[in-house]
């Protein structure tokens, strides 16, 4: 058991025995005898669960439990009290206690008062993260429109491969959304808090693109005025998104595959390389397996890209899904001009 309790009580020796008795129940215990700095220690640390003196001269235990539920709605406070009533005890659970025991404290009681704030935490906790979770796939749902066998195939790949660290390749036709299940897989990963850096390999000129890619030293070329970091280390701790990578040219490619063998980026006009910690996701409305064929795009290149491939369905190829698109893009116009909802009239009957 780790779990930290912490003791807010202004009697040093009532701290001493009550951190003893939370050690012996398994517990790392730790005291303070002001309520102050337990707002503080609250404020910097974790606690699973908070025991507080009611009677303290610095501020009372029900303001402190005030604050503490104000601040940190999520670590239950267990107030204590040598004076026990039943208007003290209404007082404490409306300022927002999760329990009350009185002294002297049984060990017993306490043990199994701290284990229910210490389950409640648990629960507390595990339900934020759910509710952010449903949120995410929430907002991916309503990203990705459609129910269509094709697309739940999409949605599929897209739970399957987010867990792990694969390099993925998106591939579909110009407007399907490739970069919609970019971010998708970024927003279900566990690199979701890092950040997501785009950019078209096709908008960008082949004698610029390096230096976009792996950023350059200072004095590198005419108007490398400063030091540039390029995208593959803005991207670290999150996910590199490289579209229409079937667009770059040959020479790039293989400074490409040197990057993403060897994890490891040059800058231009630089001697030394700079490790890298991004995701690598790639798209194309290309065939690039036929490229290969045609030596347009480097086979070593495209087997390190395409470790997972998810085909992005045309619309032709989702007829199930036109109605929900139709409506969401009636609602989206709408909103962006500032008018009431429009609705799609009723099938004509023959």
């Amino acid at each position: 058991m780790t779990e930290r309790i912490l003791v807010v009580d202004d009697d040093p020796d009532h701290c001493a025995l009550f951190e003893a008795m939370l050690g012996r129940l398994g517990y790392v215990a730790e005291s303070t005898t002001s309520p102050h700095e337990a707002l503080e220690r609250i404020a910097r640390d974790r606690y699973a669960a908070i025991l507080t003196d009611l009677e303290m001269e610095e501020m009372s235990g029900l303001a402190l439990c005030e604050r503490l539920v104000g601040t940190a709605p999520h670590v239950p406070v267990i107030v204590i009290t040598g004076h026990a009533t039943i208007e003290t005890a209404i007082s404490a659970m409306r300022v927002g206690a999760y329990d009350y025991l009185t002294k002297p404290l049984d060990s017993k009681l306490l043990g199994l008062g701290v284990a229910r704030a210490v389950q409640h935490s648990k629960l507390t906790t595990e339900l934020k993260l759910l509710r952010e979770e449903i949120g995410e796939r929430s907002a991916l749902a309503k990203a990705l429109i459609g129910e269509s066998s094709s697309m739940r195939r999409v949605h599929d790949l897209i739970d399957r491969v987010a867990g792990s660290d694969a390099s993925v390749l998106i591939q579909g036709e110009t407007g399907t959304g490739k970069e919609l299940v970019a971010r998708a897989i970024h927003a279900a990963s566990a690199r979701k808090d890092g950040p997501f850096v785009a950019i078209n390999c096709a908008a960008v000129p082949a004698n610029l693109l390096e230096s976009e890619l792996f950023g350059h030293a200072k004095g590198a070329f005419t108007d490398a005025k400063s030091q540039r970091q390029g995208l593959f280390l803005e991207a670290s701790s999150g996910t590199l998104f490289l579209d229409e990578i079937g667009e770059m040219p040959l020479d790039m490619q293989a400074k490409l595959l040197r990057a993403l063998q060897e994890r490891r980026v040059r800058p231009v006009g630089s001697n030394q390389e700079v490790p890298f910690d991004a995701r690598i996701i790639a798209a194309t409305h290309r065939d690039l397996e036929a490229d290969t064929l045609d030596h347009r795009f480097r086979q070593d290149l495209y087997y390190r890209i395409n470790v997972v491939r998810i085909t992005v369905p045309a619309l032709r190829e989702r007829g199930a899904d036109i109605l929900k698109l139709a409506v969401h893009f009636l609602d989206k116009f709408a909103r962006r001009a500032g008018r009431e909802r429009i609705t799609l009239s009723p099938p004509r009957k023959n």
